[in-house]
């Protein structure tokens, strides 16, 4: 792996197994798919005009259904071992495992050469975020991250809407999310002990790969899986670190902001340390080139106090996120495919005769929009990591305030806590043995 990176480096262009720097129309990509299970079977369906090449998953119970179906295509557990057997017949690779193996399976492709598609969200701390952003450019790949709502009409509209002055100057975006999904009233029931009690691992599951950087010696427990492990730091980021990059994409994008100055918590319910809040408000403060600072708050567990459509309509599953200006308010819910303004009576009047389409709208979904950019029949994915990497960072910085249940001061230039230099140790998270990968490109870049 590390001699694969060595060469991946020093080439100008990336390479394709089919045989050319930029390959035809008319030619298939070679793909691999880590984490078959689960999204990557989503990707997998998109991809069903390309060659699937290799899958791999540490889970057998989770992947079966994918196996069952492509039994010819060959299937792997560890990842190193599938690029590294595999190089010169992959060109790209899917990557859809939990949150905190994202970083390692992709910088580990990126740096062979390979055009990634990583889901949602893209990385587990800051400094992978940035890592990523780095090294999009030093190894000239095709990047995506797989917020499928950046791929739609949607929030092309969004942005057309507020160019136009549809609502004027906004001042606040509110979010709201009802709360985490494998809470105590859920799936998901709060363990008696933390750590969670050893359980034997299950002969369908590698373990080891499973926990993959994490450095703790966790211990397998069925509560972390299949889903449950989003409520625990070490391997997810919680409701609001997986959301973010669907429910503050259009706002982030259409407002075309930077990175936060501020993150404020407050109002955070705490069961234990290590697991994710049950309810709790965090809100950035966004600096602004002449203009007031931007509000955006994110009420996770409890309604908003404010209603910006003043009582039109509730806040719901389909009413989570509001751009408030001083003429209206853009909404849409935990997706910007389908959004629309407030008030009422404007919205019946302004849809008659909305804005021109200013923007390119893109054919099929977020994975036919990265497969064209790596045949170089279209523009670089609109959510390509120098995108993804920034709208993922400002989610992460909001975690770490639930995490710590601190607010803080951002230095976004020095990539550090000014206030609390004690969560500085959060934004690069310790990696164990045999896992540690970036730190070289940071050298060279």
């Amino acid at each position: 792996m590390k001699g694969a990176a060595v060469v991946a480096a020093s080439i100008s262009l990336p390479k394709f197994a089919i045989g050319s720097a930029v390959p035809s129309a008319n030619s298939k990509l070679n793909v691999a798919v880590i984490g078959a299970g689960g999204r990557g079977r989503a990707s997998i369906k998109a991809l069903a005009d390309e060659n699937l090449v290799a899958f791999c998953d540490v889970d057998e119970k989770n992947v079966a259904s994918t196996y069952n179906d492509f039994p010819k295509v060959p299937q792997y557990q560890d990842f190193r071992e599938m690029l590294d057997k595999l190089d010169k017949e992959i060109d790209a690779v899917v990557i859809a495992t939990p949150d905190h193996t994202h970083f390692v399976a992709t910088y580990s492709a990126m740096a062979m050469g390979k055009h990634v598609l990583t889901e949602k969200p893209l990385v587990h701390n800051v400094w992978q975020a940035r890592t990523l952003r780095k090294a999009a450019d030093y190894y000239n790949v095709v990047t995506q991250m797989g917020n499928q709502g950046h791929a739609t009409e949607g929030i092309r509209y969004v942005k057309e809407w507020y160019q136009a002055g549809a609502i004027g100057e906004v001042d606040e975006v509110i979010i709201y999310n009802r709360g985490p999904i494998f809470g105590p009233d859920k799936s998901f029931r709060l363990p008696s002990t933390l750590p969670p009690e050893p359980e034997a691992e299950p002969t369908h599951l590698n373990w080891d790969l499973w926990k993959g950087p994490t450095a703790e010696d966790i211990k397998y427990n069925n509560i972390y899986l299949p889903k449950s492990w989003r409520s625990f730091f070490q391997f997810g980021n919680g409701q609001l670190g997986d959301w973010i990059c669907h429910t503050f994409d259009a706002p982030f994008w259409a407002l075309e902001l930077e990175m936060p100055s501020s993150i404020k918590v407050s109002d955070i319910e705490k069961p234990y340390p290590g697991i994710v809040a049950q309810s709790s408000v965090v809100e950035w403060t966004f600096p602004r080139s002449g203009k007031p600072p931007l509000k955006v708050s994110w009420h996770e567990g409890r309604k908003p106090t404010t209603n910006p459509t003043n009582g039109e309509r509730e806040w719901d599953d389909d009413f989570n996120m509001a751009m408030v200006g001083n003429k209206g308010v853009i909404a849409h819910n935990n997706r910007p495919d389908s959004p629309r303004l407030y008030p009422e009576e404007y919205w019946q009047d302004f849809r008659k005769n909305l804005p021109p389409k200013t923007f390119e709208r893109i054919k099929g979904n977020q994975v036919d929009e990265w497969v064209r950019a790596i045949k170089n029949e279209g523009p670089q994915p609109g959510s390509n990591f120098d995108y993804a990497s920034r709208l993922t960072e400002v989610g992460l910085l909001g975690v770490l305030a639930q995490k710590t249940g601190k607010s803080f001061e951002w230095d976004t230039d020095k990539m550090e806590v000014i206030d609390q230099p004690e969560l500085n140790a959060f934004i690069k998270e310790p990696v164990r043995r045999g896992w540690e990968m970036g730190d070289e490109l940071w050298e060279k870049t």
